[in-house]
């Protein structure tokens, strides 16, 4: 039985020395590789998350600089749509103040041509009622005076 006891120890103790010493050191290597792995993999993912958040920061930044872009230029085109319709208006104005500008001149220039004519035609009418010929500084009395009534019956 001693020799069983010892036998088991030296088994044991070449076991340890020749077997379990180099499986133990090769899972040693393995355990520290693994945990290097982990660490190296936790950096890569904390990295990867940096990352993403400048990736989503950047995003952000454009989307907020297209639509700051976007707003700018609405706002130009309306500026540009009212300084449009301004000037339009402004000529639409212009041109119905010409018109009734030119409306009551040539109203007045109409007004004058009847008062000439209708002058003209009462002098030849009272003359050929008269039946006799007017004197020219006559006739010219009798047209302004005939002009003065058509004036005021207007």
């Amino acid at each position: 039985m001693l020799f069983q006891v010892v036998a088991i120890l030296i088994l044991m103790f070449l076991l340890k020395r020749y077997a379990l010493g180099p499986v133990m050191k090769v899972m040693n290597e393995r355990s520290e590789h693994i945990e290097q792995q982990i660490t190296t993999a936790e950096q890569n993912r904390a990295e990867a998350e940096k990352l993403v958040a400048e990736q989503k920061e950047a995003l952000s930044q454009a989307r907020q600089e297209a639509k700051d872009l976007l707003e700018r230029a609405r706002a130009q085109k309306e500026r540009e749509a009212e300084e449009i319709i301004r000037d339009a208006r402004e000529r639409a104005e212009r041109m119905i103040s010409e018109a009734k500008s030119e409306i009551v001149s040539e109203k007045e220039q109409a007004i004058q041509e009847l008062r000439d004519e209708v002058g003209t035609l009462s002098v030849m009418l009272a003359s050929k009622m008269i039946e006799k010929e007017i004197k020219a500084k006559d006739q010219s009395a009798l047209v302004k005076k005939y002009l003065n009534q058509v004036g005021e019956l207007q």
